[in-house]
């Protein structure tokens, strides 16, 4: 079975990142960056910390898992909190990002905050449902 590592990236400034999808004949969405573990990673952790390289050319510091779910396709995600102090979009490296048939990947700055979530088209809703639960419980405040 495949596994999916992905981190809540939280901002010096109380903010969470999350990557824009912009697809045709789909409606926008956003996901928690992250991606799939392959076999040359060390762990998931190292996995997820390959993808955040690679994705938005950052460095975090992994504080601890935060959730984890089945998804459709029967992967398990694991769900990570992070702290992220520096990232360069601009720098990114994924091979999806070569690819002009995978749409645009758009890297959004999004208030930690309960109404700023609930508007988005978070990918997988579970995750949106429990990261509003987390910010209303205070779970997020070590951050």
């Amino acid at each position: 079975m495949k596994q999916r590592v992905r981190a809540i990236l939280i901002t010096p400034a109380g903010t969470t990142l999350f990557m824009k999808r912009v697809r045709l004949d789909t409606d926008p969405y956003w996901v928690v960056v992250g991606g799939g573990v392959e076999d040359s990673d060390a762990s998931p952790q190292d996995a997820l910390l390959r993808e955040i390289r690679e994705e938005i050319a950052g460095d975090v510091d992994l504080v601890r898992p935060f959730h984890e779910l089945q998804n459709p396709a029967g992967e398990k995600e694991l769900f990570y909190l992070a702290r992220i102090e520096t990232w360069n979009f601009a720098d990114r490296t994924g091979p999806e990002f070569e690819r002009d048939d995978r749409g645009e990947y758009l890297l959004e700055e999004v208030p930690l905050t309960t109404e700023a979530i609930a508007k988005l088209n978070l990918m997988p809703p579970e995750i949106s449902s429990v990261l509003r639960d987390a910010i209303t419980c205070g779970e997020l405040a070590e951050l």
